[in-house]
């Protein structure tokens, strides 16, 4: 196994830790899921960039990556809905596409032809990490915020009234930087299945 995919294979095997520090609460977990995130999203970045200038591309690197990309972002918004961050008809939008867009690559592999992600996949994918960093980013900010003492809130005139409204105006933050990140989505949705077209057949 070469070193792209390698990289690859890590982003998927963080998944878990990813996981459970997103759900398993305790000081400032948000900020760990954020350095595994983030970790995992630099794999996403030198894999391919080591495959082309190495000339390393396999069908399994074209196959894995946007997989293992699959997996941490939806990873990542099962999670969200779990936590109250996000909505789950969003999430319900993401899957439909995930499923479509793969269900072209089987049926183009039964044809011994293995179709890579293009350029809108990579925006997509782009846009939707740096939505949930927005979020993560938003919820390390409350947990900061909560683990302050009653006296400092109070210097800084942060009551739990003002906190609470913090936690509803970063809670529309994060889902409109998703919903944005959506909609690339369902465009390069769109785009795959109209440039593929081939491998769907009605016979």
């Amino acid at each position: 196994m070469n070193l792209p995919n390698k990289l690859t294979l890590i982003r998927i095997l963080l998944v878990p830790f990813f996981i459970a520090a997103i759900l398993i609460e305790f000081p400032l977990h948000y900020l760990v899921a954020l350095a595994v995130f983030g970790a995992a999203s630099l794999t996403d970045m030198f894999d391919g960039k080591i495959a082309r200038k190495r000339n390393l591309v396999t069908n399994f690197g074209k196959f894995s990556d946007p997989l293992a990309d699959k997996i941490l972002v939806l990873s990542a918004l099962l999670c969200f809905v779990q936590n109250g961050l996000c909505d789950a008809l969003l999430v319900i939008v993401v899957i439909f596409r995930e499923f479509a867009v793969s269900s072209v690559r089987l049926m183009a592999a039964s044809e011994g032809k293995v179709v890579a992600a293009n350029i809108w996949g990579k925006v997509k994918t782009v846009s939707q990490i740096t939505a949930i960093i927005i979020i993560f980013v938003l919820q390390i900010t409350l947990e900061i915020i909560n683990m302050a003492s009653p006296s400092v809130l109070s210097e800084y005139k942060i009551g739990l009234v003002a906190a609470y409204n913090l936690d509803y105006i970063f809670f529309i933050i994060g889902e409109v930087a998703l919903w944005i990140s959506t909609v690339f989505c369902i465009i390069s949705g769109a785009i795959y299945l109209k440039d593929n077209k081939e491998f769907i057949s009605m016979k």
